[in-house]
């Protein structure tokens, strides 16, 4: 079970042409903006990359304007090889890493991979992250889960957080996620 203490959001590379060529796009951008509108209610933290922003261009206005700080800019697949990245994971000393963001079975799925190998939990929110293709985003899904990633949704990773039906927290919630 995600621990709302323990748990820290990571939003992956959701920039440019690139996430206007994702697959069910306006899907994947509300559930990514519910998740980070959520974790501003529950006081989780957010860690957000963009990958060679020089090239794809920056983090999709909708989703920037959401985001607290700056992005850590990246040229390798897996968030774990920017130093950067890894070193404020380390700083904020949770364990537990809610992923979303794109693609799926490129950044996502080596990001988690390599969160998995250096002991954190992972759990792939699966209706927030996407590929051009979606049988790329099955794959990357799929190699994720049998890595010993979790796969969860928007719903069900806010509300496991949450634990009870009640308070303003829950209210504020529910109004996200409608």
């Amino acid at each position: 079970m995600l621990d709302i203490d323990n748990t820290v959001l990571v939003v992956i590379d959701v920039q440019g042409k690139l996430a206007q060529s994702m697959h069910e796009k306006a899907d994947l951008f509300e559930n990514v903006a519910k998740l980070i509108k959520a974790a501003g209610v529950l006081e989780i933290p957010i860690v957000w990359t963009e990958q060679y922003p020089e090239g794809l261009g920056p983090t999709i206005p909708e989703i920037a304007e959401l985001l607290p700080g700056e992005a850590i800019s990246k040229v390798a697949f897996s968030c774990c090889g920017e130093k950067r990245f890894v070193e404020a994971m380390e700083e904020l000393g949770r364990n537990q890493v809610l992923l979303c963001g794109i693609e799926t079975h490129v950044c996502v799925y080596q990001t988690a991979i390599d969160l998995l190998a250096t002991a954190y939990e992972v759990e792939v929110v699966a209706d927030a992250v996407s590929s051009r293709a979606p049988d790329n985003k099955a794959i990357g899904l799929a190699k994720m889960q049998a890595a010993g990633a979790a796969i969860t949704s928007v719903e069900t990773s806010l509300f496991e957080l949450l634990e009870v039906a009640g308070g303003e927290k829950f209210k504020a919630i529910l109004q996200i996620v409608k």
